[in-house]
C-alpha cells in the first residue's frame, strides 16, 4: 500500500467544487450532548481548508452502532451543535443520508458553508459496502475526502465504496497519519524503538510480527509481558497469560537472534488489583502462585527509559501496567516521560497509551498522537487499509 496519496491540498478550488468529507465524529454523547469533542475538532482544519478554498462540505460520519437501522439515540444532532459552534456558523443537519433531506441541502449548499449527513450506520448498505448506497453518497459531491483514520481500516461505502465514483484524496489528519506512522515503517531514523504493552499478545500479533523486522528494539510490557515470561520458563503466578500462544511466543524468542526483544527483569507483583493493595517488586519470573504482576519494576522501567532516550524513532502501544491505580502506573509514566524527553521521533497510538499521555500532561510533548484505534493497529502490522489504499497517489 503506497503512503504516498493525493490530498486536499492537490483539488482543484478554480472552480466551486462540493467535497464529501467523512470525518470521525464517533464521539461519547451523554444526554444529548457531546462529552469529549477531540475528534470533531481534529476534524475542523480540513473543513476550514476546503471552505477557504471556495468549496463546500457535505460532512459525513457514523456514531456507534445502530445495527443499520435508524435509532434517535444515535442522531448526529449533537455533533452538528458542536460543529456550528466552532465553525461558526449555522451547519444543518440532513434528517436521513441518501434522501430528500440531504439531497436538498446538498443542491442548495453554497461555497464556504457545510452540511452534515445524519449517522451512515443508520443504513446497513454502509457496513456492506453496498455499491448503489456508495453511488447515492457520491452523487451528494464533486470530489471525495477521506480524513477519517479511526474507520479506515474497513471497507464500507463511505470510506472506500464511493473512491469508485469520484476523485479522491485524504484530508490533513490521514495525511498527518500517513507521514508519521507510514514514515516510521518505510524510513525510521535509527534506531527504531517499538514499544507494546496491554493485556494480550494475541491482540498484537501482527504487529510483533512486523514490527520485529522492522525495528531495532521491541519493549514488552504490560500483561501480555507475562505469556514472554512464561515461554521463558518463568513463574508467573495468577498474572495474566495467553496460554494458546505459549508456542509462538517461546518460537520468536529463540528466533530473535539480534535480542531485539526486551522483557521485564522485574515486576511490581500484588495479591489483588486494588488502589492501596499491598505490593513488592520480584524478579520477573519468580512470582508467587497466589500472587500476580501489575507493572513492570523500576529497573525494567529505567532500562526502558535509557533506550528510548536513545532512539531516533519511538513507536508505543499499549500501557506497561495497570496505570489506572497509581499504585500500578510506574512503568507507564516512565515510559511516557522517557517519550517526552527524548530528542527522537515519537508517535503514541492506541486508546489506553494516548489516555496515558493525557493523564500526565504529556500529549503535546509527542510528535504524533495517532487518532485511530483499530486502525493504527492494523496500519502497525503492515495490513492494506481499504480506506487508504482506494486514494489517488501521487
Amino acid at each position: 500500500m503506497s503512503y504516498n496519496k493525493k490530498t486536499v491540498r492537490d483539488i482543484d478550488f478554480s472552480s466551486p467544487k462540493r467535497v464529501l468529507l467523512r470525518c470521525d465524529f464517533n464521539v461519547p454523547i451523554e444526554n444529548g450532548e457531546v462529552t469529549d469533542d477531540t475528534r470533531i475538532t481534529a476534524s475542523i482544519p480540513t473543513i476550514r481548508y476546503i471552505l477557504e478554498h471556495g468549496g463546500s462540505a457535505v460532512l459525513c460520519s457514523h456514531l456507534g452502532r445502530p445495527k443499520g437501522k435508524v435509532n434517535p439515540e444515535f442522531s448526529l444532532a449533537p455533533v452538528a451543535k458542536v460543529l456550528s459552534k466552532l465553525l461558526g456558523f449555522d451547519v444543518p443537519l440532513a434528517t436521513d443520508v441518501v434522501g430528500v433531506s440531504a439531497n436538498a441541502l446538498a443542491v442548495a449548499l453554497k461555497p464556504g458553508k457545510a452540511i452534515l449527513l445524519e449517522n451512515l450506520r443508520f443504513h446497513a448498505q454502509e457496513e456492506a459496502n453496498d455499491p448503489e448506497f456508495s453511488k447515492r453518497l457520491a452523487d451528494l459531491a464533486d470530489v471525495y475526502v477521506n480524513d477519517a483514520f479511526g474507520a479506515a481500516h474497513r471497507a464500507h461505502a463511505s470510506t472506500a465504496g464511493v473512491a469508485a465514483y469520484l476523485p479522491a484524496y485524504c484530508g490533513l489528519l490521514i495525511e498527518k497519519e500517513l507521514a508519521a506512522i507510514g514514515g516510521a515503517l518505510t524510513d525510521p531514523k535509527r534506531p527504531f524503538t517499538a514499544i507494546l504493552g496491554g493485556s494480550k499478545v494475541s491482540d498484537k500479533l501482527g504487529v510483533i510480527e512486523n514490527l520485529v523486522k522492522i525495528a531495532d528494539n521491541l519493549l514488552i510490557g504490560g500483561g501480555m509481558a507475562y505469556t514472554f515470561i512464561k515461554a521463558q520458563g518463568g513463574s508467573i503466578g495468577k498474572s495474566l497469560l495467553d496460554a494458546d500462544k505459549l508456542d509462538y511466543v517461546a518460537e520468536l524468542l529463540k528466533n530473535d537472534a539480534n535480542g531485539k526483544i526486551h522483557l521485564p527483569t522485574d515486576t511490581v507483583i500484588t495479591a489483588e488489583l486494588k488502589a492501596g493493595a499491598a505490593t513488592r517488586t520480584v524478579p520477573s519470573g519468580e512470582i508467587p502462585d497466589d500472587e500476580m504482576g501489575a507493572d513492570i519494576g523500576a529497573q525494567t522501567a529505567a532500562a526502558y527509559a535509557d533506550i528510548i532516550a536513545n532512539s531516533g524513532t519511538v513507536i508505543w502501544n499499549g500501557p506497561m501496567g495497570v496505570f489506572e491505580i497509581e499504585d500500578f502506573a510506574n512503568g507507564t509514566k516512565t515510559v511516557a516521560n522517557a517519550m517526552a524527553a527524548t530528542q527522537g521521533f515519537t508517535i503514541v497510538g492506541g486508546g489506553d497509551s494516548l489516555a496515558a499521555v493525557n493523564k500526565y500532561g504529556l500529549a503535546e510533548k509527542m510528535n504524533h498522537n495517532a487518532t485511530g484505534g483499530g486502525a493504527t493497529l492494523e496500519f502497525l502490522e503492515g495490513k492494506v487499509l481499504p480506506g487508504i489504499a482506494c486514494l489517488l497517489d501521487r
